[in-house]
């Protein structure tokens, strides 16, 4: 997935080459995203070094994503928990795989329609862990305090980012590293899908499987959302066509019954 340009030739018969260009990884999106995820860090990580618990507890409780606290008018969780994130792996890690799986993604659509299709991904992540938290203690599986707990990171976000190069370019290879193979988008994201999934039952690794699925649900709902009712369209569709067709008919007969009207005066 690397991008190559052609680097120069040296004097004295010199030589031709290539050297590697980062640049392509970072579009306009993506390098956004990137600054605003290290700024927000870095203002965590300050202010954890200047009061401690207390100031790393104010972000992760007024900007990360607590179900209570979104059923209870916080709707902003919803937005800025993608830009928090737990440590430095945690972070390093989430710009990795959106850089090599969001770059060719943002090449083929655009700045503006990335960013959208990613944040609607982050925010409907978010979304549906909040309702699926809900759900299980409204049904008793789960403890009421599980909605208190926050939520931070763009992994749901970035799983919706998968899905669709999954969907866009599903034969795509990706290097299964440090293994030398290849598999394809789509067998990628589908392995990791079921991952996630049985990751949701009792899992106690404090990583949102749901918000990951959320991310891959919201993002295959988002892409296939012209694609819905389909059918039923085209059935009203032809519809409205079959009874403005027996209109004309209608009117072509009363017309072609009616005898001539006489001739009259012409008007000037």
């Amino acid at each position: 997935m690397a991008n190559f340009s052609r680097g120069y030739a040296g004097g004295g018969g010199g030589y031709g080459g290539y050297r590697f260009d980062i640049s392509g990884y970072f579009p306009k999106a993506i390098k956004w995203i990137c600054i605003a995820c290290v700024a927000v860090f870095t203002a965590q990580k300050l202010s954890n070094t200047i009061w401690h618990a207390a100031g790393w507890n104010y972000f992760t409780t007024r900007f990360g994503l607590s179900s209570y606290a979104v059923l209870h008018g916080w709707v902003w969780q919803l937005f800025t928990y993608q830009y928090l994130h737990a440590n430095v792996p945690h972070i390093l890690f989430n710009l990795l795989y959106l850089a090599m799986f969001g770059a060719a993604l943002e090449h083929a659509w655009g700045a503006q329609r990335f960013f959208t299709y990613y944040t609607i991904c982050g925010v409907g992540a978010g979304l549906v862990e909040v309702l699926v938290k809900q759900g299980l203690v409204h049904m008793h599986w789960a403890d009421p305090t599980s909605l208190l707990i926050p939520t931070i990171g763009a992994s749901g976000a970035i799983y919706g980012v998968m899905l669709a190069v999954a969907v866009v370019m599903p034969h795509r290879q990706v290097y299964l590293f440090p293994l030398p193979v290849t598999i394809s988008m789509k067998w990628l994201v589908i392995v990791l899908g079921a991952i996630e999934f049985f990751g949701t039952f009792g899992s106690t690794d404090n990583v949102s499987h749901i918000s990951h699925l959320g991310g891959m649900l919201v993002g295959y709902i988002y892409i296939r959302r012209g694609s819905y009712l389909y059918g039923s369209r085209n059935y009203f569709s032809d519809w409205k066509k079959r009874r403005l067709k027996r209109k004309f008919e209608v009117y072509v007969k009363q017309h072609n019954e009616r005898p001539p009207s006489p001739p009259g005066d012409w008007l000037n």
